[in-house]
C-alpha cells in the first residue's frame, strides 16, 4: 500500500485520448458513446482542453422540469457539445499523487479526470478503472 502512497497519475493514466470539438453535435456524440464505451471526452480547440463532456452532460438535455418546455428530439441531438459541456472542470497534472485524484474522484463523483500540462493541453485521462489498477499493482 505504502507504493500506492507515491503513485503519480502520470504512471497510469491513459496517453491516448480521444477528444472532441465543441461543434460536434448531441448525435455525433451519441455514436462516439456507443462506439467507445467512454463516459467522458475532453474538449479541445486549439489545441487546448476547453472543458469537458460526459454521459452525464448528454443526459441533462432531456431532463424535465416545471418551468422547461422539452424541444423536439430532434432538435435536442442537433445541439451542438459547446452548449452543454462543463466548461469549468477538475483536471490533475501528470505528477499529482494518486491519492489525491482519488479523493478527486470520490469528493465529486466523477468517473475520470483530465491530465494536463503546464500549457491545458492534454497529457492524459486517468479514471476509475486506472486507480483500481494502480492498488493492485502496488499492493503486490
Amino acid at each position: 500500500m505504502y507504493r500506492f502512497l507515491e503513485a503519480i497519475a502520470g504512471d497510469y493514466m491513459t496517453r491516448d485520448v480521444q477528444t472532441v470539438a465543441r461543434d460536434l453535435t448531441i448525435r455525433q456524440l451519441g455514436e462516439m458513446i456507443d462506439r467507445d464505451d467512454y463516459n467522458t471526452y475532453p474538449v479541445e480547440e486549439d489545441g487546448q482542453v476547453v472543458g469537458i463532456v460526459t454521459k452525464f452532460d448528454m443526459l441533462k438535455c432531456f431532463a424535465f422540469t416545471p418551468t422547461q418546455m422539452v424541444p423536439r428530439y430532434a432538435d435536442l441531438m442537433n445541439r451542438t457539445i459547446g452548449d452543454v459541456m462543463t466548461a469549468e472542470f477538475i483536471y490533475v497534472r501528470s505528477d499529482t499523487r494518486l491519492t489525491r485524484v482519488l479523493q478527486l474522484m470520490v469528493e465529486h463523483r466523477i468517473r475520470s479526470i483530465p491530465v494536463l500540462d503546464g500549457g491545458h493541453r492534454l497529457a492524459g485521462i486517468i479514471a476509475r478503472e486506472d486507480i483500481l489498477k494502480a492498488l493492485a499493482v502496488t499492493a503486490d
